[in-house]
C-alpha cells in the first residue's frame, strides 16, 4: 500500500509550497521511529513530566449498577494537563528538538490540546501559538486563560463556522508563511501525511498500558474497549493495544448532538444510513480537504457542513483515515451519543464513582453503560477517559441550569462591572 494511505483512504495532499518541508518531517519521523533510545527518552519523559503509566480503575459502583461486565476506566484524566493530548505534543516536541526548530503553532478546539502545547512549548523553550475558533475560545476560556499564562499567543479564528476545522486552516496559512522555522504540532490523527501516524505511533502508549493492565487485573483480554471520537487520536491511542486481538470489539462514539436527523451533530460514520428507513439522516461522504481524504460532513458541492455538539472537542467534520480504514473494514463499530444522554453520564459518573469526564470522554461512557448489562459478568469492558471534566465547568453548569452557578456568574459579572479596565 502507498506510504501515507489507510485503505482507500489518507494521502497528503498539500501544496507544492509545503512538499520539501513535508519530505523532511518525513525523514525525521521515520529515523525516530527507527531509533529505540528515540522511544525510550520518550516514555521516560512521560514518566516524570506527566505520571504514566496512567491507571487503569475499576468502577465497582457501575459495575454493580448495571450487573454485567465489570468496568474498567483507563484514567487519562490524570495524565499531565488533564487529557491524553499531552502523549502526543511531548512526543512531537521531542522531534521538534531533532529538528532544531524553535517555534511551534497548533489547532485547537476544547482546548486540551492547546493548553498541552503551550505546556510542552514552556518545558522545551520554544515560541508557541494556538488557533482556535472563536467560539471555542467563548465556550472554553479557562483553557485559554492557562495558554495565555504558560506563554502561549492565542489567536481567535473568525472564520467559517469559527470552530475547530477553520483553527487548522488558519494554522496551515501559519505554517506555509514560517515553515523554515515553525513545526506544526497537528493534534489529531488527521491531516496529510506522517501526521496521522506520528500522533498515532506517540498516543500507542494508551493502549500498550491498557492491555498490560487489564490482564493483570482482569486474567483476559476486555469483551469491549469504548473511546470517543473527534479527530480521533485517544480512540486510536486505546485502540492500537487491542486492533490484533479479533475477539475484542472497539467501538467509537460520535458526537450525537441534537440527534442524527436534528441536523445538528458531528457524527460522520455512526450517521451513515444502513437501512432504507433513515432517509433524511446526513451522511458523510468522501472528500479531500485540509490535505488528506476521509469522510467528511460536507453538502452536494463539497462545501463543509456546520457542526455541533455539547463537546468542543468533538464538532470536526471529518475523521481519521485510520479510523475510516477500520470502520469500512468492519473492524471499528461506530455510534453516537446525543448532548442530553451526555449530561446523563457526565451525572452518573460523578454520583457513582467521584469520577468527573470530559464532556467528550463522557460520549464514551454513554454506549458503555447501554452495552454493559449486555454482557456476562465473567468479562469486562474499558473505557478510555481521554481527559477530565474540569475544563468544561462553564459548559457543564449551564447544560445543568445550575442556580447557584448562575448567580456566582452573575455576581463576578457586577463585581467586574465596577473594576476600571486597565
Amino acid at each position: 500500500m502507498k506510504p501515507g494511505y489507510y485503505g482507500n483512504w489518507g494521502g497528503a495532499f498539500v501544496p507544492e509550497i509545503l512538499h520539501e518541508t513535508f519530505r523532511q518531517l518525513n525523514a525525521f519521523f521515520t529515523e525516530a521511529q527507527a531509533d529505540p533510545a528515540f522511544w525510550r527518552q520518550y516514555v521516560d519523559l512521560m514518566g516524570s513530566y506527566s505520571c504514566r503509566p496512567t491507571p487503569l480503575t475499576l468502577a465497582e459502583n457501575l459495575t454493580r449498577r448495571f450487573g454485567g461486565a465489570s468496568i474498567y476506566i483507563k484514567r487519562e484524566d490524570l495524565n499531565h494537563t488533564g487529557a491524553h493530548k499531552a502523549n502526543n505534543v511531548m512526543g512531537q516536541g521531542l522531534l521538534v528538538q531533532r529538528m532544531g526548530k524553535r517555534r511551534v503553532i497548533a489547532e485547537t478546539g476544547a482546548g486540551q490540546h492547546g493548553v498541552a502545547t503551550a505546556t510542552m512549548a514552556a518545558k522545551f523553550g520554544f515560541e508557541c501559538t494556538i488557533y482556535m475558533g472563536e467560539e471555542d475560545v467563548q465556550r472554553q476560556r479557562p483553557n485559554v486563560f492557562w495558554m495565555e499564562k504558560l506563554g502561549a499567543t492565542v489567536v481567535p479564528v473568525t472564520s467559517g463556522s469559527r470552530t475547530l476545522k477553520d483553527a487548522i486552516n488558519e494554522a496551515f496559512r501559519d505554517w506555509v508563511a514560517n515553515m523554515d522555522s515553525t513545526h506544526y504540532v497537528m493534534g489529531t490523527v488527521c491531516g496529510p501525511h506522517p501526521f496521522p501516524a506520528m500522533v498515532a505511533w506517540f498516543q500507542k502508549i494508551i493502549g500498550e498500558e491498557a492491555k498490560e493492565q487489564i490482564l493483570a487485573a482482569h486474567g483476559r483480554l476486555p469483551a469491549r474497549v469504548y473511546a470517543c471520537v473527534g479527530g480521533g487520536s485517544n480512540a486510536m491511542g486505546i485502540f492500537q493495544g487491542f486492533l490484533a486481538d479479533e475477539e475484542v470489539e472497539l467501538v467509537g462514539v460520535e458526537a450525537g448532538g441534537e440527534g442524527l436527523t436534528s441536523g445538528r451533530h458531528a457524527s460522520r460514520l455512526a450517521a451513515i444510513p444502513t437501512t432504507a428507513d433513515t432517509d433524511g439522516i446526513p451522511d458523510a461522504t468522501p472528500g479531500v480537504a485540509q490535505g488528506y481524504k476521509t469522510m467528511f460532513l460536507q453538502d452536494d458541492d463539497g462545501q463543509m457542513k456546520d457542526t455541533h455538539s455539547v463537546a468542543a472537542g468533538l464538532d470536526y467534520i471529518g475523521v481519521s483515515p485510520m479510523l475510516a480504514d477500520l470502520w469500512e473494514r468492519g473492524r471499528v463499530r461506530m455510534t453516537a451519543a446525543t448532548d442530553t444522554e451526555v449530561m446523563e453520564a457526565l451525572q452518573l459518573a460523578m454520583a457513582s464513582e467521584g469520577i468527573i469526564p470530559a464532556l467528550e470522554s463522557a460520549h464514551a461512557f454513554v454506549q458503555a453503560f447501554k452495552e454493559a448489562g449486555e454482557l456476562s459478568p465473567e468479562s469486562a469492558i474499558i473505557i478510555n477517559q481521554s481527559g477530565r471534566g474540569d475544563k468544561d465547568i462553564f459548559t457543564i453548569a449551564h447544560a445543568f441550569k445550575d442556580p447557584s452557578w448562575r448567580e456566582f456568574i452573575r455576581a463576578k459579572g457586577e463585581e467586574y462591572g465596577k473594576e476600571p479596565v486597565s
